[in-house]
């Protein structure tokens, strides 16, 4: 809460130190409290502020550098396209109109403002916040004033400091007697400020400088891009009994790594890559924190170790990932939109529309876009998927001794498979039934896939079916090598085993095709069966053997 304090006749904006019992520290100091109090400046007449937002809509792009796999919960790389009606009542004349609660984000040179009686002629952007380690950073090499409380008297003395380091570590400060850390002296301390300086902001702002003929309150539009914002596509693959078949489902999961919510939003978001010139990087999520530390009780002789520590560093932003999540959007109204996505869930799903050549994904219902958290919303549900698990490898990587093949499910993104829709990038998490339980088969990255296109997701390895290769003949005068795969199966169903040959082949097998890295072979192995290929590889650039 703010108050006002009056001392020596000059408003001041005051910083209170003192000491509570807390985790103790390893020079076994009890922990140091701050608390903040704001108050008025000196100063000039207050600018006009606008309406918090009446109606916002936020439109959210992927990390342009990220062509597949999640988003970063812990610095999401992406942008947002952010839209805020508001209302503000403006004087005759000139007035500077403060939009607080921009996002941390903001770039202030992509800012549009419309409804104003004559346009906008200056816009500015208040990143920094008013925090202690703000306050402490502004006032750097500026003086302040210490206000001390001698507990055994009660006595309060004041006087002059200027402020000699920056929030990050220990705060030193010089008086009048010499120089000390701020908080070591044992004493209940507050430290005065003359203002704000007119840097810091309680929120992150837009200010804008404005003109009108008249009094006049006005509805207006605040559009900006802001960095620290992501999404990414979640999916869920269910295979089926028959293992033929799976569920798919997929998670739109959307990031805001900044500071400001954003509630009863429009949420859609973007798949695909628009293009975009790059900005400069996007502030820390949080504000850096004021760190202070004291000396231990004794002289720094004592303890000669201390005088070579390192000041200790910010701590650093919590990531979105450690903080409240917003992970399912349900509700029970508007059954039309909800979609059941297995397991016992129904959630509220994404529509797609075009947007030129990319695609957007629009939330029907307005949701609240919170601080630092994650949302997620139902995207794509289709039960029934098609597919074929294979049993791959490439030849050049098989040792003499049986080593686990690789096993794929690979499908086709088409409407006779069961999907025939547009698969943004994204995390791809496969559960698998076994004896009634669903267990965690694998994890793949999946990059975008349009539709018609291939889909493969490499599962992980099988030790029940395996292959190895031996040299059979040939030799380097001939300029040719021959091989024998031997392939075992001791599962007790048919499998399919593909192997690919990535170089030219001297002695090809029957049934080779043209595929992905090369020529490949298929065979079907038969449960607790084997099977053996025989191939000959050309030797090229091989230097010629001198005869005497």
């Amino acid at each position: 809460p703010a108050s006002l304090s009056l001392s020596k006749g000059r408003t001041f904006l005051s910083l209170a130190l003192g000491r509570k019992d807390g985790p103790s520290t390893g020079s076994g100091k009890r922990g140091l409290w701050l608390a903040l109090t704001l108050l008025p400046t000196l100063a000039q007449a207050a600018p006009v502020a606008a309406s918090p937002p009446s109606d916002v809509s936020v439109t959210v792009y992927r990390d342009p550098n990220r062509q597949e796999g999640e988003a970063n919960p812990d610095w999401p790389g992406g942008y947002a396209f952010i839209t805020e009606t508001r209302t503000v009542t403006i004087p005759a004349g000139q007035s500077t109109i403060r939009f607080e609660g921009v996002a941390d984000g903001m770039l202030p040179e992509t800012a549009i403002v419309t409804g104003l009686p004559k346009g906008v002629r200056e816009k500015n952007r208040y990143a920094r916040l008013i925090s202690p380690a703000g306050l402490v950073d502004a006032f750097l090499k500026r003086s302040v004033h210490l206000r001390r409380t001698n507990r055994a008297t009660g006595k309060v003395t004041e006087q002059d400091a200027i402020i000699q380091t920056g929030p990050y570590g220990g705060m030193i400060l010089k008086t009048a007697e010499g120089y000390e850390a701020l908080g070591c002296s044992g004493l209940p301390e507050r430290m005065l400020f003359d203002g704000v300086p007119e840097d810091l902001s309680a929120k992150p702002t837009l200010s804008v400088l404005a003109e009108s003929d008249k009094a006049v309150t006005a509805t207006v539009q605040l559009s900006y891009l802001a960095q620290g914002f992501d999404w990414s596509a979640s999916y869920v693959a269910n295979f089926h009994e028959t293992k033929t078949e799976m569920g798919l489902f997929a998670w739109l999961t959307v990031l805001n790594g900044g500071t400001q919510s954003f509630a009863n939003a429009r949420l859609q978001v973007v798949a695909g890559q628009p293009n975009k010139e790059a900005n400069a990087p996007p502030p820390p999520p949080n504000p850096p924190q004021l760190v202070l530390q004291c000396w231990p009780m004794d002289i720094t002789s004592t303890h000669p170790g201390f005088g070579l520590m390192a000041a200790p560093m910010l701590e650093a932003p919590v990531p979105v990932s450690a903080m409240s999540s917003e992970i399912i959007v349900t509700a029970m109204r508007r059954e039309d939109k909800m979609s059941d996505v297995g397991l016992g869930v129904v959630a509220m799903k994404a529509d797609q529309e075009d947007l030129g050549d990319l695609k957007l994904y629009r939330v029907p219902e307005r949701v609240t876009v919170a601080a630092q958290s994650q949302k997620q919303v139902a995207m794509i549900s289709q039960p029934e998927v098609k597919y074929e698990q294979v049993y791959r490898l490439v030849a050049d990587g098989i040792g003499p001794e049986p080593e686990p093949l690789p096993i794929m499910i690979r499908t086709k993104n088409s409407k006779d498979r069961g999907l025939g829709l547009p698969l943004p990038s994204g995390a791809v998490a496969l559960f698998e039934p076994v004896n009634g339980e669903i267990l965690l088969a694998g994890e793949e990255s999946l990059t975008d896939r349009a539709i018609d296109d291939d889909v493969e997701l490499d599962v992980g390895e099988s030790p029940d079916v395996t292959a190895s290769r031996i040299e059979t003949a040939g030799s380097v005068a001939q300029k040719r090598l021959a091989y024998r795969v031997d392939f075992a199966n001791a599962k007790d169903f048919p499998v399919t085993v593909e192997l690919v040959f990535p170089n030219e082949l001297s002695e090809k097998p029957k049934g080779l095709t043209r595929g992905k890295g090369g020529w490949v072979w298929r065979t079907t192995l038969p449960a607790n069966g084997k099977a053996s290929v025989q191939y000959g590889l050309k030797l090229v650039n091989v230097p010629r053997t001198r005869t005497k």
